[in-house]
């Protein structure tokens, strides 16, 4: 079995429990999230969003740039620089 059918078939309930150690920095029982499971559980999130088309606005790390009126904001909204001079 490959990477990628591993992740395919992978249960909902388990998906749910990476993404929440990606989130949280440590397992359900407690214990930190070493740097590099972290980052193997973060490809495996990812991969899973895709290969299952999870909603853009419901995946991890997604950042919702909309204000209340609708419109999107961004680089070119119309904010001046502030800039501060010592």
């Amino acid at each position: 079995m490959t990477y990628e059918e591993l992740i395919e078939r992978l249960d909902p309930a388990v998906y749910q429990s990476l993404r929440r150690a990606v989130e949280l920095g440590k397992w359900p029982d407690g214990r930190k999230v070493p740097a590099e499971q972290r980052e193997i559980c973060m490809q495996a999130v990812i991969y899973y969003e895709q290969a299952h088309n999870i909603p853009e606005n419901q995946r991890v790390g997604f950042i919702d740039r909309s204000r209340s009126d609708g419109s999107t904001c961004g680089p070119d909204d119309g904010v001046d620089t502030i800039r501060i001079l010592s």
